[in-house]
């Protein structure tokens, strides 16, 4: 395993997130200037993370850098939408859509279905290759999950993306109102990160652990 690694992400909140997730296991987590979005064609979390690693992991070597890369792709699950906005949760509302009007948007939407059903689920998947893999070598991928509800209006200044309306039912508190160690140790991000270092240690790696 890598003492050092560089994220396939330019989203300073979820960098932020890693970065303190990855240096709990020893490991030095880096944003690299040379990485730009790619697009995100495929229909899984798994699939999307695995295409941003393999773009930076493809961007460090023409830039002559050897080093480990792990991608990572997330959204929300809402059950009364039908499992949306899912992959598409960071394009949710168009291209042009802000945060801020993305989760006006679920809230709309959820509204609408006229359900009492406000169950979802964060889902996070990391894919992982290392300094030494060979040109074919598939990533190292986990993805893990953490279940709660969509508040009926936005609460808390912390966090980023869907924070404000994810309700951690443990506490009552939604994700921006929690403090960010107990968010990074109970978060689908948390689970999937400790989830990776654990087949990282193993001197035999399973490629996928995808439930």
């Amino acid at each position: 395993m890598a003492d050092r690694l560089f994220a396939a992400t330019r989203n300073a909140g979820k960098l932020r997130e890693l970065r303190e997730l990855f240096a709990a296991g020893g490991l030095v987590l880096e944003a690299y200037d040379g990485y730009g979005d790619v697009d995100e064609i495929e229909e899984s979390y798994a699939g999307n993370a695995a295409l941003k690693a393999v773009a930076l992991r493809a961007r460090l070597l023409a830039d002559g850098v050897v080093a480990g890369v792990v991608g990572d792709d997330s959204g929300l699950e809402v059950t009364a939408l039908g499992g949306r906005p899912g992959v598409l949760s960071a394009r949710y509302g168009g291209p042009g859509a802000t945060w801020l009007q993305r989760r006006r948007l679920l809230l709309d939407e959820l509204e609408a279905t006229g359900s009492t059903d406000r169950s979802a689920r964060f889902v996070c998947a990391l894919a992982y290759i290392g300094p030494g893999a060979g040109p074919a070598e598939a990533p190292i991928v986990v993805e893990r999950d953490f279940t709660g509800v969509v508040a009926p209006a936005e609460r808390g200044a912390a966090g980023f993306s869907y924070d404000s309306l994810f309700i951690d039912l443990a506490t009552g508190k939604t994700f921006a109102e929690i403090d960010e160690e107990t968010k990074n140790r109970i978060s689908h991000r948390g689970r999937a990160v400790e989830a990776l270092l654990a087949l990282l240690r193993d001197p035999n790696p399973r490629r996928r652990d995808v439930s």
